[in-house]
């Protein structure tokens, strides 16, 4: 009798296994012989035929018989009785030895109770077979069921049971309990089987709905470009957003938020109180020009002509702005410092900025920031806030269309404080390189790379910006133009554009130079050209009053026709005086506008050493003022003794003006010298410089423009600190070659050089 190891069934008497004969030769060693009976065991683990043993089976197993071999592969075994494995060994020819004894059943079924629940399982079974593909050939083998046992060894394989229940199936003496195990577990497996079915079929329509839905999406998507492409007048307005959203070229960030709020906007509809916010939003995210420029090359040569065209002068200004432009053509890129253009009003600071654009073919964007207080005009506001807007860089990015313009940020000495925040600190990342490529706008909340924006920053005065942010910046001074540069200016440029702007014929006016000279000189107060620009335009309006009542008339305007064609007289200019006086001397002052002369002015009145400063003169002033009263006492001590014995008044005209500053030092120490001394000082003679307690007289700022006001006032002789020698070199030469320069190291040099202190006079240094 043979030993057959059965894995997948459930072995029990009546019932019927068919298996494959490949299997059977596998396990048994040989082919199977009809009617040959055969001894099953459940194998413990799955071990090679060679290293079986008594010890590889469990101790119950039954006995059958082959009953039929057929064609397909497939042989019967017909199940008999249950058997006790008493002995078991492996011959030499790998056959098993075996002694067996049969284990008796508890006959306790009911017969009538086991017949109904017979029909109900398999009345169960056909009902599961229902409607799929083998119920056919199920209810073919279903009408042979006329036991349990049969239903389960049948059932066997598909069932997930472990080799342990099989085997408990098998060891149960009860015939009822042994029933009720059998029927308990089909029916677990028929009820596992579907929900395993009904969870298939439910991921199969899912599926088919999702490859449905898809394929419809994708046929809408196609339909909608064929119809956008045959009528682009009639696009929604979701549609368009939508194919912006995705032609725009942002970076992943800034997709995704943008496709989360169309997504909202879609879902909440056209008539949502938020629906026109998240439109514009979504409208300017999609505007702004997200794609990088192509790197221009860059002609030097090119880019001085542009510049040249467009402004006389300043070659300190181009020289730096050219040195910017060579190392952006090495580098292929943007780089370098944020120039920051200061100087009066009127000096091309900003204009400048439209020539850098044009020689590198740019867009120019200028962004205003005086009076700007708020941080969200340049950080934007946010979105939750009703009236939001994004800052002034943002949107001077999204008006010019362009990542990469020369964007001019005006005035931002400008901007002041407030308790809506710092716009100072909020500037510091826009201009910083190291954080502008990501910079966020509070509106936008996405980030947008500055760094290919070409930033200039024009101020009058650094005074009033922050250190970090003047950090950040390389400072080039504009410098005031000298008369033959603003006339040349007048001539070249203010002229030409004010006939074209007013539109008087080619030919039909001509200015003298004479005219524009006297213009420069009688008709404007300022380092720059704006209001020489104003008496241009001025001029041709009045022209064109005469032009227009006599068409054929070809106007010539010289000098002494100013009066009627300005219309305004003269403006009064600050000149050195013909008469010297003692206790006054003649000061340069830098202003916003440009230099200017002062007078310094003293006088003693009767009293008891009491000292007066007026003309609205700052702390430094003040404090300049009593270093030279002291000063004076102490280098001419016998001539001072008046300033103990008198009222001392200390007075700077103009008293309407503030003034302040660590430059007058020298001329106030000067002038109580010429007071003390009854020496009076030339007026055409002026001076600059600080002085300290010990008589040196150290540098001052602004040299370039208080030396123009020196030439245009008249002045003859100038004395400056020797440590500002260096600055002369970017005095135009002009004005130099007109001037007697003085550099001096202390005002001992001063005095003596003006005769009010002899050399054999001076004290020794305090």
């Amino acid at each position: 009798m043979s030993v057959l190891p059965i894995y997948h069934f459930i072995t029990l008497p009546g019932a019927k296994l068919w298996l494959r004969t490949s299997t059977y030769k596998k396990r048994a060693g040989r082919e199977p012989v009809d009617g040959e009976r055969v001894t099953l065991l459940l194998q413990k683990e799955d071990q090679p035929r060679a290293a079986l043993n008594a010890d590889s089976f469990y101790p119950v197993g039954a006995v059958g018989t082959i009953g039929e071999i057929d064609g397909s592969g497939f042989m019967a075994i017909e199940v008999q009785n249950r058997v006790n494995i008493e002995e078991l060994a492996m011959l030499r020819d790998r056959s098993f030895s075996m002694t067996v004894s049969r284990r008796v059943d508890i006959d306790d079924l009911d017969p009538m109770d086991a017949e109904r629940r017979l029909t109900a399982l398999k009345d169960r079974i056909l009902a599961f077979a229902k409607g799929k593909q083998w119920e056919g050939m199920l209810r073919n083998f279903a009408a042979h069921w006329n036991d349990i046992w049969t239903i389960a060894a049948a059932m066997s394989p598909w069932l997930s049971i472990s080799a342990q229940e099989r085997y408990a199936l098998l060891a149960e003496d009860s015939l009822s309990a042994r029933f009720t195990a059998v029927e308990r577990v089909l029916m677990e497996g028929l009820e596992m089987a579907d929900i395993q079915s009904a969870a298939q079929s439910a991921q199969q329509e899912d599926h088919e709905k999702l490859y449905r839905e898809n394929a419809i999406k994708k046929q809408i998507d196609y339909l909608q470009k064929e119809l956008d492409a045959m009528h682009p007048e009639n696009v929604s307005e979701l549609r368009r957003l939508e194919l912006k959203l995705e032609k725009a070229g942002m970076n992943e960030a800034s997709l995704k938020e943008g496709r989360k709020v169309l997504n909202r906007l879609k879902g909440e509809g056209s008539n949502s109180p938020e629906a026109g916010m998240l439109t514009d939003w979504l409208d300017l995210l999609t505007s702004l020009p997200w794609k990088k420029a192509e790197a221009k090359n860059i002609s030097l040569e090119d880019a001085r002509a542009a510049l040249n065209a467009g402004h006389s002068g300043l070659d300190k200004a181009k020289k730096r702005i050219l040195q910017q432009l060579a190392v952006m053509r090495l580098r292929g890129r943007q780089s370098g410092s944020i120039l920051c253009f200061v100087g009066a009003p009127g000096t091309g600071k900003t204009s400048i900025g439209e020539s850098i654009a044009k020689a590198l073919e740019r867009e120019y964007v200028r962004v205003s920031l005086g009076g700007v207080r708020d941080e969200a005009d340049i950080r934007g506001h946010r979105r939750t806030y009703i009236g939001a807007m994004p800052g002034r860089i943002i949107d001077g990015i999204h008006k010019c269309g362009a990542s990469n313009p020369v964007m001019v940020l005006d005035e931002v000495d400008k901007l002041s404080q407030s308790s809506n925040g710092d716009p100072d600190s909020a500037l510091l990342e826009v201009l910083d390189p190291e954080q502008n490529f990501s910079f966020t706008d509070h509106y936008l909340n996405v980030p947008f790379d500055l760094s290919d924006v070409l930033f200039i920053c024009t101020a009058n005065t650094l005074d009033t910006i922050p250190e970090p942010l003047l950090n950040r910046m390389e400072v080039i001074r504009f410098q005031g133009y000298t008369p033959i540069e603003k006339h040349e200016i007048a001539r070249a440029h203010l002229l030409p554009r004010a006939i074209e702007a007013i539109g008087i014929p080619e030919g039909a006016l001509s200015v003298s130079d004479e005219a524009i000279d006297r213009i420069i000189e009688d008709y404007t107060r300022e380092a720059g050209v704006r209001g020489l620009k104003k008496r241009m335009e001025q001029l041709c309006r009045s022209a064109a009053v005469a032009l227009v009542e006599d068409s054929s008339a070809v106007l010539n305007i010289d000098s002494k026709d100013l009066p009627e064609y300005l219309d305004m007289n003269p403006l009064h200019h600050k000149r050195v005086g013909e008469s010297a006086k003692p206790g006054i001397v003649t000061g340069l002052a830098w202003t916003p506008v440009g230099g200017d002369i002062l007078y310094i002015q003293t006088l003693l009145t009767k009293g008891s050493g009491k000292i007066t400063v007026t003309g609205q003169l700052g702390d430094v002033m003040k404090e300049s003022a009593q270093i030279a009263v002291s000063l004076i006492k102490h280098m001419l001590p016998d001539e001072a003794q008046a300033f103990s014995q008198s009222d001392l008044h200390i007075h700077v005209p103009d008293g309407a003006t503030p003034k302040d500053g660590p430059s007058a030092g020298i001329t106030l120490t000067t002038a109580l010298a010429s007071l003390a001394t009854n020496r009076p000082v030339p007026p055409n003679v002026a001076m600059t410089g600080e002085v300290s307690l010990q008589g040196d007289v150290h540098a001052i700022g602004g040299l370039p423009e208080k030396l123009m006001a020196a030439q245009r006032a008249g002045v003859k002789r100038v004395f400056i600190p020797r440590d500002n020698v260096d600055d002369l070199k970017e005095v135009a030469q002009e004005v130099v070659k007109q001037l007697e320069i003085l550099p001096v190291e202390s005002v001992e040099e001063v005095l003596t050089a003006l005769g009010i202190l002899n050399a054999v006079d001076m004290p020794k240094a305090i």
